[in-house]
């Protein structure tokens, strides 16, 4: 991933990108947003990256497609990272929904803006390995890789780092609910990233 001098980057999702930014004077959040910006600030002082959140609680995909000539089209980002799909079971989005408002998405975004494409995996909806309800996010994380794919975007496997942290875990928590992260679960977030990203190893 090369970063230049003056590049926008633009982060869109549900409440797990959000992470407060309404209350945050910056408009960032307190969470993997965050400590993507603040380490890329760190580790490349000498370029200035415009870091952007538009993360919306409760959003699903079809939610992000009523907004994205605003918060994605418009903004014309250089870098386009989207974490979408938790609300998108809860609500019974179908995979088909899912699959070609993805796509529309994307291709509309590329044609339009040229960005470079960051697709997350879901995270989880519990962090008790064996209860199964992790396992209903599966056809919509194949279809962020299906579509990744497509797209030639970088994958952040985050579904699967999270699924093998439960797994081996010890007494610890990545959620305040299950769900939406505490700062564990988001320094896990952004350091997913960054190493599908090339910035960590």
């Amino acid at each position: 991933m090369l970063l230049q001098e003056g590049q926008k980057m633009i982060f869109i999702g549900d409440s797990i990108t959000d992470c407060g930014r309404k209350d945050d004077p910056e408009n960032i959040g307190g969470g993997y947003v965050r400590i993507v910006r603040d380490y890329l600030s760190i580790v490349r002082p000498e370029i200035s990256l415009q870091v952007e959140n538009r993360g919306i609680s409760g959003e699903t995909i079809l939610d992000l497609k009523a907004r994205w000539n605003e918060d994605v089209i418009e903004l014309k980002p250089d870098w386009l990272s989207v974490s979408i799909g938790i609300n998108d079971e809860w609500k019974n989005v179908s995979c088909d929904d899912f699959r070609d408002t993805y796509r529309e998405l994307l291709a509309e975004t590329k044609s339009k803006t040229g960005s470079s494409l960051i697709l997350m995996e879901t995270t989880i909806l519990s962090e008790d390995s064996n209860d199964g309800k992790n396992e209903r996010l599966l056809p919509y994380n194949q279809i962020i890789r299906e579509v990744a794919a497509e797209f030639e975007a970088i994958l952040v496997p985050q579904f699967q780092s999270f699924t093998a942290y439960l797994r081996e875990q010890r007494g610890k928590t990545l959620t305040v609910d299950q769900v939406h992260m505490n700062s564990t679960g988001n320094l896990l977030m952004a350091l997913n990233w960054l190493k599908a990203c090339g910035f960590a190893q």
